[in-house]
Order: structure tokens, then sequence, then C-alpha cells
């Protein structure tokens, strides 16, 4: 593998243009796509069932990285706990995952109107009644799938341990 050094190939984190040029590309190949999205503040077990089962659904898989500013609004006070660089990094270094791209809006909406993956992948929280990205891939003609699984893992529960076991 190429790369830096560290195992990540050096196109796996991608700016949104970038971005666009490879899916381009991978759709001149014949490839499809499906796109997963999430904070992935503290990478666990459930985050990469999420992703494998994701990858499963297509060629090639685009997960999508909230900003540290939607990260803080979204989940509250003391999160993120890692900046979006290092969490694109850790989702980008998944053998599953072919890029990373980081995003600043509060929701996903307008990069799948602009990518338009084949499938949008949600985890085991929602149902297709509850995947507020719903209607945004069906008007393009894609189709969103819930990738099975229990929702026994959580970042916030996760956080919680941690800072129960340092407050003794």
């Amino acid at each position: 593998m190429t790369g830096d050094g560290n195992g990540i190939p050096p196109s796996a984190v991608l700016g949104e243009e970038a971005l666009l040029v490879k899916v381009r590309a991978d759709r001149l190949e014949g490839r499809t796509i499906a796109f997963a999205n999430g904070c992935f503040d503290v990478l666990h077990v459930g985050h990469v069932r999420y992703l494998t089962g994701s990858a499963a659904q297509a060629d090639r898989l685009i997960v999508a990285v909230n900003g540290d500013a939607s990260v803080k609004q979204l989940k509250g006070h003391g999160r993120p706990v890692h900046v979006a660089a290092d969490r694109a990094e850790l989702i980008a270094a998944l053998a599953v995952v072919d890029y990373v791209v980081v995003f600043h809006d509060l929701t996903v909406h307008r990069l799948l109107s602009i990518l338009k993956p084949e499938v949008h992948c949600k985890g085991p929280d929602y149902t297709i009644d509850t995947v507020p990205e719903r209607d945004v891939v069906r008007a393009y003609g894609g189709r969103t799938v819930i990738i099975p699984g229990n929702k026994d893992h959580s970042t916030r529960n996760l956080v919680a341990q941690v800072r129960a076991i340092e407050n003794g």
C-alpha cells in the first residue's frame, strides 16, 4: 500500500471537489457508490459493524464525517472528543472504507444531492421512516438501507464510562 508511512492511502481523506472527481471516475468504470455518515467521535465496534455492512452494499464506500461545529451542536458540551481531521483519519484507516470527506453542514442533505450515491446507509438506530435524508435520496433515485445490528454500543455510553473511571 502506498501512502505516507502510516498505512492510510493518500487519497482516502478528500475534499468535496476531489471526492466528486473520484466518484465520477468510479461511475465511468461501472462502480456503484454507498454512502454512510456520522460523527465517529470515539470509534467503537458498533461503528465498525455499521461501516462493514455499508461497504457490502456497493463497490465503493464513502464515509462523511461531521465537522467539529456540527458535532458540538448535535452532541453537546465536551464533544467532539477528537477533532474532525483525526476522526477522518481513523475512519480512513478501516479497510472497508474507500473515501472519507469531512462535511460542515448540520445534515448531509447537500452532500447527498451532489454525490447521488446509489445507496445511503444508516445504522440500526433508524428505521426507513425515521431517516432524515430519505426524501433527498428518493428524489434522485437512490435507495436507503438500514444496516442491521443492535444499539449496544454508543459513543455517549463509552464517554460516560471513561469519565466514571476517571472520577473513581
